[in-house]
């Protein structure tokens, strides 16, 4: 087994960021407290320069111990038993972060699968209505706290229902080892997190392949659900946000807050190139990497990325301009973990 050493670049210790979010309101317990994001986004605004993170080694937002288990179970398949009424046969598990990892030990997001979209207009497939949607998310995943923060900006808790998951992986099935999303049994199982309301799915896998019966691909948070159609809509964060800023504004109780203005377009899909490779997608090419190499590698322009968001913080009070847009939130909520991990 290859060690991999977690060694950031030495630098000069700067303010805790933790400490400075105290400062401006109390955080919450829990971690993963359904208002964790709606405090800490509403304080957002406060702070006009990036303070860096202590130097420990950036990972995936779930806890270490569980971490580890990922780490030490490898991709493989499983022989059913004719004896338990199946056919004997090999069969691909669903995939996971683990499936994600090249021969040259580097993890390489596989692209999300369903992406159709919702629309404003009245006629589409997927038309922009109140209730018919809903969004199932896990409030340890950045990627689905981006879509539950324009859904909280824009006003659209009304419209769209919401449901978290458990904030740690767990087997899906009995007939694999696959570890992913689940749901709780109960509503008092798990602070914030509620069994599924509209399925009876026992994990978010389960939903996708209620949506795709051969469905064999990575099934991740968030989900944006049709409850009519019983399918799922989209899977990819960043279209999802994208449809909640535009499509929903005959719904929305924020219908004048435009986070993807037409004037910072340019700026804002620069920023988002910038710290999607580097940032979001960076801390995990930093926790899943199984050689030295690609971890030095993606470390090293994590910090570089960070430290050109704090010289463009040092400067202006947003990372586009001097308005809140779509790239505030996508670096916020990975910034927001960084210092728990």
């Amino acid at each position: 087994m290859v060690r991999v050493i977690a060694q950031p670049p030495t630098r000069k210790p700067r303010h805790h960021f933790a400490e400075i979010l105290q400062q401006v309101r109390p955080a919450p317990k829990h971690p993963t407290c359904p208002h964790y994001m709606h405090a800490v986004l509403s304080s957002h605004h406060r702070f006009t320069s990036l303070h860096r993170l202590p130097t420990r080694m950036p990972t995936l937002a779930i806890p270490s111990s569980l971490l580890l288990t990922l780490r030490l179970l490898a991709a493989r398949t499983f022989s059913t038993s004719a004896a338990s009424g199946y056919s004997t046969t090999t069969v691909k598990m669903a995939r996971s972060a683990l499936d994600e990892v090249t021969d040259t030990g580097a993890f390489d997001r596989s692209p999300s699968t369903f992406r159709s979209s919702v629309s404003s207009d009245a006629s589409a497939r997927f038309p922009a209505v109140p209730g018919r949607y809903h969004l199932y998310v896990s409030y340890a995943c950045p990627w689905a706290s981006r879509c539950l923060a324009f859904l909280k900006l824009k006003g659209l808790d009304h419209a769209i229902g919401i449901t978290a998951v458990k904030p740690i992986f767990e087997r899906t099935k009995e007939t694999d080892d696959h570890l992913g999303w689940v749901f709780p049994t109960t509503t008092d199982e798990e602070p914030g997190a509620k069994p599924d309301p509209f399925n009876g799915a026992k994990s978010v896998r389960e939903l996708y392949e209620i949506a795709s019966p051969n469905y064999a691909g990575k099934p991740s948070v968030p989900v944006l659900w049709d409850k009519q159609l019983k399918t799922v809509v989209n899977n990819e964060s960043s279209e999802i946000i994208r449809m909640f800023n535009t499509e929903f504004n005959d719904i929305a109780r924020n219908p004048g807050l435009d986070l993807y203005p037409v004037q910072l377009r340019a700026s804002i899909d620069d920023i988002n190139e910038l710290v999607y490779d580097a940032i979001n997608n960076g801390v995990y090419k930093c926790g899943f990497a199984k050689k030295q190499g690609p971890y030095d590698e993606a470390v090293t322009r994590l910090y570089e990325a960070l430290d050109k968001c704090e010289e463009i913080l040092g400067k202006q009070r947003y990372i586009c301009d001097n308005q809140l847009t779509e790239a505030d939130i996508r670096l916020f909520v990975t910034l927001i973990r960084f210092d728990e991990i």
